[in-house]
């Protein structure tokens, strides 16, 4: 036995529904339901949508619940982030202080070192790239500092750089030409 529509909509409605939509996944979905409310088969609604009479059941069942909208496809919502809140403070805490050498091993922070140190502090094995991704979310970015020299001059930078003219200079004044005689 199929299951019932909804009372509350006609196929007038769902086809106005479907010319407005911006979806065109839903204003298929909307079309094929609305065959159905014409009096249709479920397998006939099931060529219009180009699908299987099991889709189609389980737009009726998705219609039902939440109406027009729930036949819009929805971003999933992929795996939980392995990271809680109380790691992500840690995490920003021990970048914001900074890596201690004689301690940590390194004398600035990489993605791999942060990644060693997550598995060391909470026993979570994470990804480079799910790390980088975790930063960029707490507004890190990977930048890293000019090299200096530890034995440069103070000015020496400033003694070598380039004095340039200045961008506007006045012309020089230009007497008229003499007409020719």
């Amino acid at each position: 036995m199929p299951l019932a529509l909804r009372t509350d909509f006609d196929a007038a409605g769902l086809r106005l529904a479907a010319r407005r939509s911006k979806n065109a996944a839903q204003a298929r979905r909307l079309l094929a339901l609305a065959a159905v409310y014409d009096g249709a088969t479920r397998t006939e609604a099931a060529r219009i949508g180009g699908v299987t009479l099991q889709i189609v059941r389980d737009w009726v069942v998705k219609f039902n619940g939440a109406g027009p909208d729930g036949l819009i496809d929805r971003k999933p919502p992929g795996q939980p982030s392995l990271l809680n809140d109380a790691h992500r403070a840690a995490l920003a805490a021990m970048i914001e202080s900074g890596p201690i050498p004689a301690v940590h091993g390194v004398v600035r922070w990489r993605i791999i070192d942060l990644c060693q140190w997550v598995w060391e502090e909470f026993q979570i094995s994470i990804a480079r790239q799910t790390l980088s991704r975790e930063l960029r979310k707490l507004s890190y970015r990977k930048l890293s500092a000019r090299p200096r020299h530890h034995a440069q001059a103070v000015g020496a930078i400033e003694d070598f750089k380039k004095v340039s003219p200045p961008v506007w200079t006045r012309s020089r004044k230009t007497r008229a030409s003499r007409p020719a005689t």
